[in-house]
């Protein structure tokens, strides 16, 4: 079968198309003929050495953390009727035509949902899902989504605009400010422009809860547009990771919830906020921005894209 592969860690060039042989369903395990991959901003951070402490990969490794297709085989300890079934399912080394993933993974796609609005699910309807149940959402309130352009942060805009809440928008450039706010932001701010969260702060008097979803310095600014006495809920790493003096948070009584720090959830718990994101899917209620298909073999482009800023909403690899 076809599969990338890494061979040494560096830039989007190292990928490489390769043939390798296909797995077979061990104990726990189903294998999936993959039709989309999911690419997500951290493929490329491992790809580049990041993060192996978190991490570790041996070379050579097949990128990719999720796909969507169908279930070709299972191991002799699973449900045989998961066979031929359509499904998402999280597991290293999706960036292929198969994937032996841990059968406890496995989450049935709706017969009417198309696999590539499946896949862009797999992670980032998860997170937004996720980082909407952290915290209780006030109708009306102000809330600030930083990366709201992104996979997760557009579909986070939708859900606080179907909750009730006034929601503003950070985002770099004209394009992803006007997607922001075709999905529900009532306010949107470019976060290229220096100063921009007095801007934020200008309109909302401080906003209550502010979702942090680039990173780094971008996130102290966001950081920065919270009121006194708000909540800070910080989950990207694509600027780096955001790092708040405690000092300052306890003074301003700004609640700091790190999601990374707290680690991946449980399987159970994953498989159900999938499982309740597809449904949205169905229903309308969300839908992913898919800005960006690739074939297998111009992965590298995918990689050089996402690390350009260039791409809106998900990118996808259709093996």
């Amino acid at each position: 079968m076809r599969a990338v592969r890494v061979h040494e860690f560096g830039g989007a060039s190292v990928l490489r198309v390769e043939e390798i042989e296909a797995p077979s369903a061990g104990p726990g395990q189903a294998v999936v003929a993959l039709e989309v991959a999911d690419v997500i901003f951290l493929d490329t951070l491992l790809r580049g050495g990041w993060g192996q402490e978190y991490f570790p990969l041996t070379l050579p490794y097949v990128p990719g953390l999720g796909g969507a297709g169908v279930v070709l085989s299972v191991g002799p300890d699973v449900d045989p009727a998961w066979v031929g079934r359509r499904v998402i399912a999280r597991g290293a080394g999706a960036y292929a035509e198969q994937v032996a993933f841990a059968a406890e993974n496995l989450v049935a796609v709706p017969a009417d949902l198309p696999s590539t609005t499946a896949a862009a699910m797999i992670h980032d309807g998860a997170t937004a899902l996720l980082l909407l149940r952290r915290v209780e959402i006030v109708p009306g309130a102000w809330v600030l989504v930083s990366a709201a352009a992104g996979g997760a942060g557009s579909l986070l805009v939708q859900l606080l605009r179907d909750a009730g809440a006034r929601v503003i928008a950070a985002a770099r450039g004209t394009r992803k400010l006007e997607l922001a706010r075709e999905l529900g932001a009532e306010v949107t701010v470019d976060y290229s422009v220096d100063g921009w969260q007095h801007q934020v702060r200008e309109v909302s008097g401080g906003v209550g809860l502010a979702y942090d979803g680039a990173g780094g310095a971008l996130g102290q600014a966001t950081f920065d547009a919270v009121a006194e006495g708000g909540r800070f809920v910080t989950y990207g790493s694509s600027d780096g990771l955001t790092s708040i003096d405690p000092a300052e948070a306890s003074r301003r009584r700004v609640q700091v919830d790190d999601v990374l720090a707290a680690g991946a959830p449980a399987p159970d718990v994953v498989r159900e906020l999938l499982s309740d994101a597809l449904a949205l899917a169905v229903e309308g209620r969300i839908r992913p921005v898919i800005s960006a298909t690739y074939p297998l073999v111009e992965v590298e482009k995918a990689h050089r894209a996402l690390e350009e800023r260039t791409t809106l909403g998900k990118s996808l690899l259709l093996i």
